[in-house]
C-alpha cells in the first residue's frame, strides 16, 4: 500500500472541494463533508470537465457542465450520471490529507475476476512506463504489437486512416485500456494517434504474450474477449448512440 500527500485540511473549505495534484502526476479532487475527507478522480467521466468548478453541498457533487452528480462518499452515480466517480482512500495525520492507494498493478476491468494464476501470468508481462504531457504513446500506422492499461493522467484520441482522421470522443478513466489491436488478429498496424494530455502513467503489455496467457486458461481467455467485444462496440459507436 502507498499513499501521498494531496493537501492540508486547511487548504479545504468547510463543506467544500479543492483539487490536488499529487507527487506521481495523478490529479485528485479533495471533499469536505463535515469531519470528513473524501477523495475522488478530479474530471467528470463524461467529458473531462473540472468538478472543482461544479456544485456541492457537503454530499453531493454535480458537474456544472451537463449536471452528472455522484454521491461524494462512495462515487455512485445519481439521477443523469450513467459512470461512477473512481475514488480513493484517504488518512487524515493532524493538518495533512493523504490519498492511498492500493499496492500491486491495476490490469483494470477488462481482466477483473479471472483466475489469480492467469492475473498473475498477464501482470508479470506488464511494465510501467511514464509519459509527460504531450508525449505521444503511439501513431496511426505503428506496429500494435503491445496494449496499455491506465493507471493515471488523460489520453486524446485521433482515429482514422491517411489522412481521413478525425477526434476519437472519448477518453480514458484509470483502470481503462487502449491499445487493443494488440489483441485481435489481422490488425497488425495502429488506426489511431494517442496523445497525453497532463503527466501519465500506464502499464504496456505485450498483445500476443497475453493471448498465449489466455489460451492456457480458456474460461478466463472467453472472458477477457467477451469484455474486449463490449469495449470495441462502445468506442466505436455513432457519437450519441446508447
Amino acid at each position: 500500500m502507498s499513499r501521498q500527500l494531496a493537501c492540508k485540511r486547511s487548504d479545504v473549505p468547510d463543506a467544500g472541494l479543492k483539487e490536488c495534484g499529487l507527487e506521481d502526476g495523478q490529479k485528485v479532487l479533495i471533499a469536505n463533508s463535515g469531519e470528513d475527507y473524501y477523495a475522488c478522480q478530479a474530471t467528470c467521466p463524461h467529458q473531462e470537465v473540472a468538478l472543482c468548478e461544479g456544485l456541492y453541498d457537503g454530499t453531493v457533487l454535480t458537474c456544472h457542465q451537463h449536471l452528472w452528480q455522484w454521491d461524494i462518499r462512495s462515487g455512485a452515480p445519481i439521477g443523469l450520471a450513467e459512470l461512477p466517480l473512481e475514488t480513493y482512500r484517504t488518512q487524515i495525520e493532524g493538518d495533512a490529507i493523504y490519498v492511498v492507494s492500493p499496492g500491486g498493478l491495476d490490469l483494470g476491468e477488462l481482466f477483473s475476476g479471472i483466475a489469480d494464476a492467469t492475473m498473475g501470468r498477464i501482470a508479470s508481462l506488464a511494465r510501467t512506463e511514464q509519459i509527460g504531457p504531450g508525449g505521444t504513446l503511439y501513431r496511426i500506422g505503428d506496429p500494435a504489437d503491445d496494449f496499455f492499461v491506465l493507471q493515471s493522467g488523460r489520453i486524446e484520441f485521433v482515429i482514422g486512416r491517411d489522412d481521413r482522421t478525425s477526434p476519437a470522443g472519448f477518453a480514458l478513466r484509470k483502470g481503462e485500456m487502449c491499445g487493443w489491436a494488440a489483441l485481435i488478429d489481422g490488425q497488425p498496424r495502429r488506426i489511431a494517434r494517442a496523445t497525453c494530455l497532463e503527466a501519465t502513467s500506464v502499464l504496456r503489455i505485450n498483445g500476443r504474450e497475453t493471448l498465449g496467457v489466455l489460451e492456457a486458461d480458456p474460461a478466463s481467455g472467453y472472458t477477457v474477449m467477451r469484455r474486449l467485444a463490449s469495449l470495441i462496440a462502445r468506442y466505436l459507436a455513432p457519437s450519441g448512440a446508447k
